[in-house]
């Protein structure tokens, strides 16, 4: 079954990783991102050669983000990010191909263990199942 595997951040953990600290997160040095690169591909490495590997990406800072809603009368709303410092989006993400739950799971907990400097934020790793039936469980989930 597939899965997709999710990291959060904020606004203010981008910053830190660019050496701007805020009360949030504390800045980051080259040191520190480069322990967590090497260890975020290290799994990408070891889920490329056990077969597990579907897809997998990081994602730009927040504040390059777009929202596209509709008015009223159905026109499209288009807003630019900044996100507000505390709110919290999706960092980053895996897609998996993993025989059980318990696996994915495994796989998360490694992720959230990734190194960080003292002081940086936590946040959960989120396991979502993808729906390859094409929505054939939304009853179910209902009932």
């Amino acid at each position: 079954m597939k899965y997709l595997v999710m990291v959060q951040g904020s606004q203010a953990d981008y910053n830190a990783m660019n050496g701007k600290a805020t009360p949030e997160s504390p800045a980051w040095s080259e040191q520190d991102l480069r322990a967590m690169f090497a260890y975020m591909n290290s799994i990408n490495d070891d889920l490329a050669e056990s077969g597990e590997w579907v897809d997998g990406q990081g994602l730009v800072e927040p504040a390059r983000t777009r929202f596209v809603t509709a008015d009223s009368e159905g026109r499209p709303v288009v807003t630019d990010g900044p996100y507000g410092e505390t709110q919290e989006v999706l960092a980053g993400y895996w897609v998996v191909d993993c025989a059980s739950l318990d696996r994915v799971t495994e796989i998360a907990a490694r992720v959230a263990q990734c190194p960080q400097p003292p002081g940086a934020p936590e946040y959960p790793v989120v396991i979502r199942p993808i729906d390859e039936a094409g929505g054939a469980d939304i009853g179910a989930a209902t009932t």
